[in-house]
């Protein structure tokens, strides 16, 4: 489109483009229209490049332009001051049509977001893979060991019973990983109904030698009948890495206790896992503590990846996680789901 508005904003010249884009021809135009009654709503958010060409400065801008037959462009719009003897008398305007030059733009950054996605998505799957399967690895490694030491019949079933729990718990997190693997690809994670009281309580049977060694208290508060929508391989992965969480960094000066529950806040389910253990110094850490490969203790078996994988399976899940935390006191990590 190429145009002529004095400094009144009276069109003085347009050509034909002005019917393919605004249905205006003209006639309709010259020497007649205002360009407020042309741009309509579009006029307030050009004015500021008017002013300026009326001012004497060249413009150049991108704008969205709706059709008159209900079309959409993408416009390259130039505004060039027309001044005669040191006077502005008006300005020229020159709209080019830049939509296939911005529909491939778009196609572009949403295949680098995609792509982006992707990759987050088997950085997360390794972890998972790698975190949830060191925890089960490192139980059978140390019921064989009390198997060995045991010296009687009943130690020995006892710790055989550990170990089917374990290579039941094994199969089912094997079983859920598939799942994962399986979707990769996929837009959406898949989500299923569950109750939060189940992961808990598996969680407690992983983490059993853990929790019966270092003398832990556990109170499993959570209502045994609620349900949340959730990925059950990135529900026992959540528990898990919370739970061993509040487990590695008790406090040593005393009796260790953590407390699971549910709660409301509005319409939304939360859950939390409560510790008195070491406790974390959100003004030094707050803005990090989610980040991989951070830690926030001299605890040499920490990876720093628990809490960014967990942040990441809520945040894809549509929820969120806040921390609650004093040093010398304890921890408190909330968890709101998206839907019931």
């Amino acid at each position: 489109m190429i145009a002529y508005w004095d400094k009144d904003l009276i069109c003085r010249f347009a050509n034909a483009a002005y019917l393919d884009w605004f249905g205006k021809t003209g006639d309709e135009m010259i020497n007649k229209m205002h360009i407020k009654d042309l741009l309509g709503p579009m006029f307030e958010l050009n004015l500021p490049y008017i002013s300026e060409a009326l001012n004497g400065n060249v413009q150049t801008f991108e704008r969205e332009i709706h059709t008159h037959d209900g079309g959409i462009r993408y416009s390259l719009a130039n505004y060039y001051p027309n001044i005669e003897n040191g006077e502005i008398k008006g300005f020229f305007v020159h709209v080019a049509d830049v939509s296939p030059l911005k529909i491939l733009e778009k196609k572009l950054i949403e295949t680098n977001a995609k792509s982006n996605e992707q990759n987050r998505r088997l950085l997360n799957f390794s972890n998972i893979v790698s975190h949830n399967l060191k925890s089960y690895a490192g139980n059978m490694s140390s019921i064989l060991d009390l198997y060995t030491l045991s010296n009687t019949e009943s130690k020995k079933n006892q710790m055989i019973n550990f170990l089917r729990e374990i290579s039941n718990g094994f199969t089912s997190t094997v079983n859920d990983l598939n799942k994962i693997s399986s979707i990769q690809n996929d837009e959406e994670i898949h989500l299923e109904k569950v109750h939060l009281y189940d992961y808990v309580q598996k969680a407690q049977q992983i983490l059993h030698i853990q929790i019966e060694s270092l003398e832990i208290r556990i109170k499993n508060n959570v209502d045994m009948d609620v349900e949340v929508l959730i990925n059950p391989a990135y529900m026992e992965s959540i528990v898990l890495n919370l739970l061993s969480n509040a487990i590695k960094y008790k406090h040593p000066d005393r009796e260790a206790n953590i407390e699971i529950y549910n709660f409301f806040e509005g319409n939304k389910l939360g859950m939390a896992i409560k510790d008195n253990g070491l406790g974390i110094n959100l003004e030094k850490h707050g803005s990090s503590i989610f980040g991989m490969y951070k830690t926030f203790h001299s605890n040499k078996n920490a990876q720093g990846i628990g809490l960014f994988i967990t942040k990441y399976q809520i945040e894809k899940m549509g929820g969120e996680i806040q921390v609650e935390s004093e040093v010398n006191v304890g921890s408190t990590f909330k968890i709101y789901f998206s839907s019931l």
